[in-house]
């Protein structure tokens, strides 16, 4: 695959590469959910070649992003999307298998953890420039992820995540036994009328119970040209 690059907010660039995905609707709809205080510090669990980390890099120009990937193929593309935005002092990629969070980085070390996880089980068939395990649990299965947010989040802190609408109930089952309690959803439909794609959901770290439903986030009109909201997400307004 033929490199190419990705303008995104604030003047940020992605490289697309042999060992990267090209940027997702995923991702853009994961950076634009999520909602970061001031100099914030978040870890990406399963960060790829940085794409939600460079996201949020050009929404939050104060925050801290680390992302912890497994592929060393992708980890270099990470480092390297990093260095050509200039991003060394706000973003850094390392090389390391998510269940093994616990003896690299301080426990409640963070305000805000994401992540953009394999969607399907183990044994499905799937590939990808990034290898199987980008896109099946066998190395990143749900539970290990709620672990490893658990770990990493100070009280209060939140947990973002993007899946798809049948592991809802897994989500919200292992929040609550994670003490990461889910208080925003918010579903994704391709166009008005349509079943749900795609479900976005926050967690708080010791959070109280209580649910709040967000309005669907519609791509397109039923014309198949995109709504507003997907041009601002896009940045094509």
């Amino acid at each position: 695959m033929k490199n190419r690059t990705e303008r995104l907010y604030g003047g940020i660039s992605y490289c697309v590469g042999e060992a990267s995905f090209p940027l997702s609707t995923d991702s853009m709809l994961l950076g634009s959910f999520v909602n970061l205080g001031k100099n914030a510090r978040v870890v990406d669990l399963g960060s790829g070649s940085g794409a939600l980390g460079l996201l949020l890099c050009g929404r939050y120009p104060d925050c801290q992003v680390a992302g912890l990937e497994i592929h060393e193929p992708s980890h270099r593309a990470a480092v390297e999307n990093i260095q050509n935005n200039g991003l060394e002092q706000r973003m850094k990629s390392l090389l390391l298998d998510i269940r093994e969070v616990r003896n690299a980085l301080p426990g409640g070390s963070c305000h805000c953890v994401v992540s953009n996880p394999p969607y399907f089980a183990a044994g499905a068939d799937s590939q990808g420039p990034a290898g199987p395990q980008a896109r099946k649990e066998a190395q990143c299965k749900l539970e290990e992820l709620y672990l490893a947010a658990k770990w990493l989040l100070r009280f209060g802190g939140d947990f973002y995540l993007v899946h798809k609408p049948d592991r809802l109930t897994d989500l919200m089952a292992l929040g609550r036994t994670h003490d990461l309690e889910p208080k925003k959803l918010r579903c994704v439909r391709y166009q008005p009328g349509s079943s749900i794609s795609l479900v976005l959901l926050q967690c708080r770290r010791g959070g109280k119970p209580g649910l709040q439903f967000l309005p669907d986030l519609v791509l397109r009109q039923t014309d198949g040209t995109p709504t507003k909201e997907y041009q601002q997400i896009y940045h094509m307004d």
